[in-house]
C-alpha cells in the first residue's frame, strides 16, 4: 500500500522536486510565493519534515561539494526517485479526493442553543466582517503577485471561491435564524 503523506510533506517533497534546496531556502520560498495560506507549515518544523523524509528515502540530504568539515552547512535535500513516484501518486489522490473540512463554525452552531439569540447573530455578523476582509486581504495577495502561473491562480480562485460560498452560508443561515422563535 503507497504511503500517504502529510500536507507539510507533499509540500516540502514538491518543491525538493523542482530543484535542490536546503532548508532556510525553502522557508523562503513557501514565504514568497504564500504556500502558508494553503498549508500549515512553520520554519521550526522545515528540517523535522525534510529528517522524516529523508528517513522515508524519499529525499537525500548532501553537504555542498567543498564545505569543510566540522563546519556548520546547510545540507541540500534533493528528491530520489522513490520519492518523485510518492509525490506524482500524493499529487493525484490530492486532485481527487474530498477530504472533510472541520471548521469551528460548524461547533459553533452545534452550540448555538446556549447562546442568547443577540449573541448568536452579532457573531455570525462578525464572521461575515471577518470573511470580507479575508477576501479582501487575499485578493491583493492574488493582484500583488501578478502574473501567476495558471494553477496558482487556480489555488486563489479555489480559496476566494470558498470564502464566497461561505460568506453567502452566514447571509442565509443568519436570515434563517433570525426568523425562528428563540428557545431560551
Amino acid at each position: 500500500m503507497p504511503r500517504t503523506c502529510t500536507d507539510a510533506e507533499l509540500l516540502l517533497l514538491g518543491l525538493v522536486a523542482e530543484m535542490p534546496r536546503h532548508g532556510y531556502e525553502l522557508d523562503q520560498v513557501i514565504e514568497q510565493r504564500s504556500m502558508r495560506e494553503w498549508t500549515q507549515i512553520g520554519f521550526s518544523s522545515i528540517y523535522f519534515v525534510l529528517g522524516k523524509l529523508q528517513k522515508l528515502g524519499l529525499v537525500t540530504a548532501k553537504r555542498p561539494t567543498g564545505a569543510k568539515t566540522g563546519t556548520k552547512v546547510r545540507k541540500v535535500y534533493s528528491v530520489t526517485p522513490a520519492g518523485r513516484r510518492v509525490l506524482a501518486a500524493q499529487t493525484v489522490a490530492a486532485l481527487r479526493e474530498v477530504r472533510p473540512a472541520y471548521s469551528s463554525v460548524l461547533l459553533g452552531m452545534i452550540n448555538w442553543p446556549v447562546l442568547k439569540r443577540e449573541q448568536a447573530l452579532e457573531a455570525l455578523e462578525a464572521r461575515s466582517k471577518a470573511i470580507k476582509a479575508e477576501r479582501a486581504r487575499l485578493g491583493a495577495i492574488q493582484v500583488g503577485q501578478q502574473p501567476l502561473p495558471d494553477y496558482v491562480e487556480a489555488l486563489f480562485e479555489y480559496s476566494l471561491g470558498q470564502l464566497r460560498a461561505e460568506a453567502e452560508w452566514v447571509t442565509r443561515t443568519a436570515a434563517y435564524m433570525s426568523s425562528k422563535p428563540w428557545l431560551e
